[in-house]
């Protein structure tokens, strides 16, 4: 697909296009949507666009490392792809063309258990870092065996989405009358999620032997509580604006989690994050990673594979792009010291990263 002379994508917002061309209304919707007035969507933007940077100038920075580090593991950003429901909907091969791509590029997947093909078909395709995602819709005993699936097929770490006890009402779904075919079966399972407390997690943790990651902590004192029981991972998400309406925006919430977790466990956030400054910015407030979610799919709808790595490779050269301008050349020197607030210039929404998508180019 790449052309050094004449790339097929030379900026991030040409895939947002490209994925709105080859998606039909429905699935664009699902992709792009939150629940009720979209409000904590657009606080996540709101979030970011509140930060300003803050350079040092005269550093040396003729040679910039941007790799991160995932539970020890170097990978080539301080990214993961986070967990997507559907990912067959962008694209036939699902999670299979995001595991591909994750592994080619070296950064960590997480699988979720709502998107095809299966936990053990996506363990098997490349052999990069994965995390295996779980909604859950059965008892202890579904738990545990996909938790031992998830060993067994080699995962690296295993992650509860802790944030969907309720299901919320996603307005542009229901206007339409839009039945999402992969919920077909989980209305009466959802009361599994709906039942699961703290003693759940704390039974997960005397039982199994991989790492844990709760995803969807919005709160200082559930960051506290999971910390106390061992959890190896702090998720700070608000399901990209997806479930609460009314939200905080991720970047807000997560100096204090940071603050709170205080080296015990890793941070990992995602929420809005869209361009390579959005990374920046989490890394010098603390975060171990940045999961990307809406932004890769755009890559999956629009070119498969060969579409996912190729947002990376503009991420990674938008991440290269900052540090070196903030005069630092590694993650590790950034600091809260190189951001302070801002307000925000143009209104947030979920593509107000991209204020180019109206520019007539390429036949777009």
């Amino acid at each position: 697909m790449r052309n050094d002379t004449d790339p097929e994508f030379a900026t991030l917002h040409e895939f947002v296009k490209k994925a709105r061309l080859n998606l039909n209304q429905n699935i664009w919707d699902y992709l792009i949507g939150g629940t009720e007035t979209e409000t904590t969507v657009a606080r996540n933007r709101q979030a970011l666009d509140s930060v300003a940077f803050r350079p040092r100038v005269l550093r040396n920075v003729s040679r910039i490392d941007p790799t991160g580090d995932f539970f020890g593991v170097k990978t080539r950003l301080p990214v993961l792809l986070a967990p997507v429901g559907s990912l067959e909907s962008f694209d036939p091969a699902g999670g299979a063309a995001v595991a591909e791509a994750a592994a080619r590029y070296g950064v960590p997947m997480f699988a979720s258990s709502v998107t095809q093909p299966g936990l053990e078909q996506i363990a098997a395709t490349g052999a990069g870092l994965k995390v295996f995602q779980l909604y859950v819709r059965g008892d202890a005993m579904f738990v545990d065996d996909h938790a031992q699936r998830a060993i067994d097929a080699g995962y690296d770490a295993f992650c509860i989405t802790v944030d969907t006890a309720v299901y919320s009402r996603r307005e542009r779904d229901l206007a339409k009358r839009f039945k999402k075919y992969w919920r077909a079966h989980e209305e009466v399972a959802m009361q599994f999620q709906s039942a699961l407390d703290w003693d759940d997690i704390a039974r997960f943790k005397a039982k199994h032997r991989i790492k844990l990651i709760l995803k969807g902590i919005a709160s200082t004192e559930d960051a506290e509580r999971a910390c106390e029981l061992g959890v190896e991972g702090i998720y700070v998400s608000n399901h990209g604006g997806r479930q609460l309406d009314h939200g905080r925006g991720c970047l807000e919430m997560l100096p204090e989690i940071v603050a709170a977790v205080a080296g015990r466990a890793k941070v990992l956030v995602d929420g809005g994050f869209s361009r390579g400054t959005d990374v920046v910015k989490a890394m010098a407030m603390g975060a171990h990673a940045v999961g990307l979610g809406r932004l890769y799919v755009y890559g999956l709808a629009a070119a498969g594979v060969e579409g996912v790595v190729r947002v990376l490779e503009l991420l990674e050269a938008e991440i290269v792009e900052t540090l070196g301008l903030l005069g630092v050349t590694t993650i590790a020197e950034l600091r809260p010291e190189h951001l302070r607030p801002a307000h925000p210039v143009t209104a947030p929404h979920v593509h107000s990263a991209f204020p180019l998508l109206n520019l007539r180019d390429s036949g777009y």
